[in-house]
């Protein structure tokens, strides 16, 4: 009886310093995948006519999936379902947008909007895809997308429909 008195607290320190240690490097996992990377993100349009465009800066996984939407230009709700890809992804959640909103750019125009990107998915296989519509006029599925890597955040691609180009630039 006397022994399990004197083996009994040094369990409890043995079992406080695992309970410890695990719970740390948890914390730290969650931490580090939870981590973002800001980039400034410019939006040149081409010179068309006609209302704003809304864009959706998405998120797509190494199997081509929507992962997340990083930001929307266009707050008016009801035209979202135009951006039909997009739509069908995001249209299945019901807990709102998980990104900033802006407002629409019109032709000519530019737009600077920091975005900030999931560390743990740069130089692994993601991309960011550009998706534009505008109201009467043609919906760009992939207006601009680039693979995403330490490279890519750096640079200027250019766009196949309403987007001239995008210029990225980490903060």
């Amino acid at each position: 009886m006397k022994r399990l008195f004197t083996t009994l607290p040094l369990l409890f320190i043995l079992a406080f310093i695992l309970v410890t240690f695990t719970s740390a490097s948890t914390v730290s996992a969650i931490a580090e995948e939870n981590e973002t990377t800001a980039v400034k993100c410019m939006i040149q349009m081409t010179n068309y006519s006609g209302e704003g465009a809304y864009i959706v800066i998405s998120l797509i996984n190494p199997k081509g999936e929507y992962e997340q939407t990083l930001h929307v230009q266009g707050k008016d709700t009801e035209w979202y379902s135009e951006i039909k890809e997009w739509w069908q992804f995001y249209g299945k959640q019901d807990d709102g947008i998980d990104a900033l909103v802006g407002a629409t750019i019109s032709g000519g125009e530019r737009a600077i909007n920091i975005i900030k990107i999931p560390k743990n998915n740069i130089d692994a296989g993601y991309s960011i895809r550009f998706e534009t519509a505008v109201e009467d006029q043609d919906y760009h599925t992939s207006d601009v997308q680039f693979e995403l890597t330490s490279t890519s955040i750096k640079s200027k691609v250019e766009g196949t429909g309403f987007i001239r180009y995008v210029r990225m630039m980490p903060q």
